[in-house]
């Protein structure tokens, strides 16, 4: 009897097998996080505890030594604090080995990250970052700025004149520069500086207008033209007309005003230069916006970036004078590769990278009164566990449970109610709670024993216990490795 091949029965792929290892105290937490998450992430998972209170506490060693496997597994993951070669244990127990993340709640992005995340690696605009007021500092201070605006990520190191003041060293400084490996730019009306800047070596010229057009259009060097006046595009065309005809290389800046003084009028104007001159390549000086507005100025990088990106505005101009602003050239670097991304991908720039998101968070993970108070009644040593979330600091240990808004209240509060607290553990706790209630204001994540999360401004923080275990001191806040 003859069967069609599609009677067979199908044999549907096998789902991967996972087993998680924790410590006691996280146990709940884990079940739960991987039982919600394990359908929806298509995995079987079986949850393993081993006996240590803490899992952050965990070790490759000790866990060769305490761990037995009983069945087959795809992987095991292990707490994202877990120390030690883990390829020991993949070889030991012949099944592989990770770390997951080190907040068991950041568990889902995990599994919900591609294999193939977002190349940021390219963009098109080129930032041209200016060294304000540089005849008035010396070679050295010189050197370093460019040094700064270049590993921020700079393309064009730009020497910024002062009006009124004859600069004589402008070619030694240019040509030091360059020397150096840097592409200059300079930013001067006055003939003699521009001349001698170019002559050593300066590739573009800022800027070019009715003014100073019979001279510069001689100059080998590309040429930034700007409009006579910025409210009318007519002497734009002027010299795009008379510059095209003398063969100079240029681009075209219609100038961005600042708000207040015709910002929505200036973004107009760089619509219709694109729309009337499509071919020709234009510049934003975006220093208008981040230095003389008294905000933050990642975000309006960024907003500017994407401006900048479907406009084709092919440059920028700006700076880190003001204190506000004093990391603008690093911010627009991430802000246009961000930009090329999503116009280019036709994706939104949202959940692709968050080294622009400094001031809050891009989540927030929260354990849950139940899981707290969990936790709470199964601690078994003295050493204080911090948390912060839904408004208030919480801290517990096996003496109590506290928990307000009120970080220096909390700490009388459970001071009075445990044993004495020795200096270094008061610093420690002190430190923490500061950081706690600097979260809690922002509404920032904070994990006890990690630095804050700044962004690209991060600064990574070595936990206590690793400083401990490094000098072999006492470890305060996280209780020994129980066998």
């Amino acid at each position: 009897m003859l069967h069609s091949r599609s009677a067979l029965p199908m044999t549907l792929p096998a789902r991967p097998r996972i087993l998680f290892v924790t410590g006691r105290l996280a146990e709940p937490l884990v079940r739960r996080v991987v039982d919600e998450l394990k359908d929806t992430a298509n995995f079987d998972a079986d949850v393993h505890v081993l006996g240590i209170s803490v899992a952050a506490l965990m070790h490759a060693d000790w866990v060769r030594r305490k761990l037995t496997i009983n069945g087959e597994y795809d992987r095991v993951v292990l707490p994202g604090w877990c120390q030690g070669d883990l390829a020991s244990l993949s070889a030991h127990f012949d099944v592989p080995f990770e770390r997951g993340p080190k907040d068991i709640r950041d568990l889902p992005a995990t599994f919900g990250q591609t294999n193939n995340p977002a190349d940021l690696s390219q963009y098109d605009i080129e930032i041209l970052a200016e060294i304000n007021h540089a005849p008035r500092l010396s070679d050295g201070e010189i050197l370093a700025m460019a040094r700064h605006y270049a590993d921020s990520g700079a393309d064009v190191i730009d020497l910024g004149t002062v009006p009124g003041e004859s600069w004589i060293r402008v070619g030694d400084v240019t040509r030091l520069l360059i020397d150096d490996g840097f592409r200059v730019s300079i930013d001067s009306f006055d003939r003699a500086e521009v001349e001698a800047a170019v002559q050593a070596g300066a590739e573009l010229v800022l800027s070019c207008n009715c003014a100073n057009i019979d001279w510069a259009r001689q100059l080998n060097a590309e040429l930034v033209v700007i409009p006579d006046d910025p409210r009318d595009l007519s002497t734009l065309e002027t010299s795009i007309d008379t510059l095209s005809a003398s063969g100079c290389r240029f681009r075209v800046d219609p100038i961005i005003e600042p708000i207040g003084f015709g910002f929505a009028a200036s973004l107009a104007r760089y619509f219709e230069t694109r729309r009337r001159w499509p071919d020709v390549p234009v510049m934003m000086g975006i220093g208008n916006l981040t230095e003389l507005t008294e905000v933050d100025t990642a975000g309006v990088n960024m907003l500017l970036a994407g401006l900048c990106q479907e406009l084709q505005i092919t440059s920028v101009l700006t700076t880190e004078v003001i204190n506000w602003a004093r990391s603008a050239v690093k911010e627009f670097d991430i802000a246009r590769r961000l930009a090329h991304h999503a116009v280019t991908s036709r994706t939104l720039p949202k959940h692709v990278d968050s080294s622009l998101v400094m001031l809050r968070e891009p989540r927030i993970n929260v354990y849950g009164d139940d899981s707290l108070q969990s936790m709470a009644a199964n601690l078994s040593d003295p050493n204080f566990r911090i948390f912060v979330e839904r408004g208030e600091v919480h801290v517990m240990n096996r003496d109590g449970y506290w928990r307000g808004t009120d970080a220096f209240e909390v700490f009388d509060r459970f001071t009075a109610d445990s044993s004495p607290l020795d200096a270094a553990h008061a610093f420690y706790l002190g430190y923490e709670l500061s950081k706690a209630v600097t979260a809690l204001t922002l509404g920032k994540q904070y994990n006890q024993d990690q630095a804050l999360q700044w962004g690209f401004l991060t600064v990574p923080e070595v936990s206590a216990h690793e400083r401990r275990r490094k000098t072999r001191q006492p470890d305060h806040d996280s209780p020994a490795s129980e066998d």
